[in-house]
């Protein structure tokens, strides 16, 4: 397979421009840390951006930060942690999901794909934090959107149409994100031993309450099987944990995670989990560590259902016991990571009709080659969504030359 590394932005242009006129498609990558997501994709050519890995401009009095789009996500991370803020919407790491290689992810990934963590519900997504970027389309074309500041778009809001395009509407050189404050402290609530259904009313009381509840989960029992990061410490060995953060300054969260616990107390007894284990707790349900790669399901496809939170229980809990699966919920039940044995079709029909009929969708996040080359990897939309979607990517690439078959058969 050629790869073509990149210097800068007009290498970018230079290399999309060649594709065209050699009618060869053009596989997009930092560090590959997610290439195992999506369909087999229709290229043996591949654009390497991890060169352009720099930080351009960090304003922590401005919160915001500009770095090139292959700059490696653990340092920026770890640079805007220094200065004591983050990434709200809490990016996923699915390193060990699929296992590869731990802090491999860029920041252009990290938009492309749009995973957010369990702050997703306060917080908002990746496109909602994506101020501005530098990109060239499939026409081998620069172009700039969005600016520097949180109110600077006249006109459409091109920007956010890259959160989630998996690379398919242009290749992204440079990204403008907001950042905010980490909370000085957290407190996390646990219940143990309820049932999914009870799990899923607990989750929306607390989410109505007046209490600032910025993550809600449910790890049933069965998905404990390992150590998984903290979670199984959480409670005895196979009891199910349900999951409250609150975060704010010390005094408040101390006030409101007392003043929760006391709501909660019809559900069973909640005890209260500080920073350390807090951290740990929420990082495992982030990454998904009770599917990782290198556990007991790691050899099951996995699949993300996006679904309304009041479904979520429901939907789960009927999913598990006619596949014989394992789920995980987040976001208040809204998030459901179901891990369903091997099948040559990763139970697809299954999956989607009841995820549609709980009003949902569907995306197979991890599965074997084989399966991702004769399952739709992601929803098929209706028709109507379908014809505008396709209108949309051939006003970026009309070739089809970025990532050509990623996101549906080419």
């Amino acid at each position: 397979m050629d790869v073509l590394k990149v210097r800068d932005a007009d290498d970018v242009a230079d290399a999309v421009r060649a594709a065209i006129a050699a009618e060869q498609p053009l596989e997009i990558i930092g560090h590959g840390s997610k290439r195992q997501i999506g369909r087999i994709m229709a290229t043996n050519a591949v654009l390497d951006l991890s060169p352009l890995n720099a930080v351009k401009s960090y304003e922590p009095n401005e919160l915001i930060v500009t770095v090139e789009a292959g700059a490696p996500l653990a340092d920026v991370m770890s640079l805007i942690d220094s200065r004591s803020q983050q990434f709200a919407f809490e990016p996923v790491d699915t390193a060990a999901l699929l296992g590869t290689p731990r802090g491999r992810g860029t920041v252009g990934g990290m938009i492309a794909s749009s995973l957010a963590g369990p702050r997703r519900i306060k917080a908002g997504g990746v496109r909602d934090h994506l101020l501005g970027a530098h990109a060239v389309s499939g026409f081998g074309e620069s172009f700039k959107t969005g600016g520097k500041v949180v109110k600077n778009v006249t006109g459409y809001d091109l920007c956010k149409l890259l959160a989630g395009s998996w690379g398919t509407l242009a290749v992204m050189t440079e990204v403008t994100l907001k950042v905010l404050p980490r909370a000085e402290a957290e407190r996390t609530l646990v219940l143990r031993g309820l049932d999914d259904i009870a799990a899923g009313r607990v989750m929306t009381t607390a989410l109505t309450s007046p209490f600032d509840v910025t993550a809600a989960a449910h790890v049933p029992a069965s998905a404990l099987g390992a150590e998984v990061g903290g979670l199984d410490r959480l409670g005895s060995p196979r009891e199910a944990v349900t999951l409250l953060r609150l975060e704010g300054i010390l005094a408040s969260a101390v006030h409101r995670a007392k003043a929760l616990t006391a709501g909660l107390a019809a559900f069973g007894r909640v005890d209260i989990v500080e920073d350390g284990d807090s951290l740990a707790a929420w990082s495992a349900v982030r990454d998904v560590l009770p599917f990782a790669a290198a556990g007991p399901l790691g050899a099951w496809p996995v699949w993300r259902i996006v679904c309304p939170p009041a479904s979520g229980s429901a939907l789960g809990q009927r999913l598990a016991r006619e596949t014989g699966g394992e789920v995980i919920y987040d976001w208040g039940g809204g998030l459901i990571w179901a891990a369903l044995p091997p099948k040559a079709d990763a139970l697809a029909t299954v999956v989607r009709q009841r995820a549609a009929a709980a009003g949902g969708h569907a995306t197979l996040v991890r599965a074997s080659d084989a399966v991702r080359r004769e399952v739709d990897v992601f929803q098929t939309q209706a028709g109507g969504v379908m014809a505008l979607s396709e209108r949309l990517r051939a006003s970026f690439d009309p070739k089809n030359i970025l990532n050509r078959g990623r996101m549906t058969a080419a």
